[in-house]
């Protein structure tokens, strides 16, 4: 049984909650899970980990600037143990941008750092106008008009691939990253 950490910034919980997925399926494979905010993170033993997990959405183009200081600052430890990295957005509902090679976002955020997580994924997010506030959702509503998205303000849609969500948990606890 190994002791693993799920790290992750969410802006509005969905990134949470894919996290909470990961959990749930490592947790079937017999292992301890530590689902975490960046947030919380000063009050971590990263030490105490056998296997480190960082999830972070997109929030205008960026992963939290929280989660590229927590890398900066934990390189040397997260190299030293099994690790894996997801990223979170709206972007990678479309197929030539939900793999790791192909989303623009996630390989910038690679070429920001020195860090190279053993593991990557790409998940899409949730669009959920209702949710947002009025700024977010009129620039929200302005991408998706240019990329032929949906633009009614009253959508909600998960364009999350729950499966492809559980076959990363599967990964994480069945092998040695």
């Amino acid at each position: 049984m190994a002791k693993i950490l799920i790290l992750y910034s969410s802006t509005l919980g969905h990134t949470q909650k894919i996290g909470a997925r990961l959990q749930q399926v490592i947790e079937q494979s017999g292992h301890q899970v530590t689902l975490l905010s960046i947030d919380e993170e000063a009050q971590l033993d990263l030490h105490a980990f056998d296997k480190i997990v960082i999830g972070a959405s997109i929030h205008y183009g960026k992963h939290s600037p929280k989660i590229t200081d927590f890398i900066n600052r934990n390189q040397s430890l997260l190299d030293s143990k099994p690790n894996a990295f997801f990223s979170v957005s709206i972007v990678a509902r479309k197929p030539e941008k939900n793999q790791p090679a192909t989303n623009p976002y996630l390989r910038k955020f690679l070429k920001q750092i020195a860090w190279r997580p053993r593991e990557l994924a790409v998940f899409a997010g949730k669009l959920e106008y209702p949710k947002y506030n009025f700024f977010d959702r009129s620039m929200i509503r302005l991408i998706m008009f240019i990329t032929k998205g949906p633009t009614d303000p009253k959508t909600v849609i998960d364009y999350t691939d729950w499966q492809q969500v559980e076959a990363f948990g599967q990964l994480i606890g069945t092998i040695s990253l």
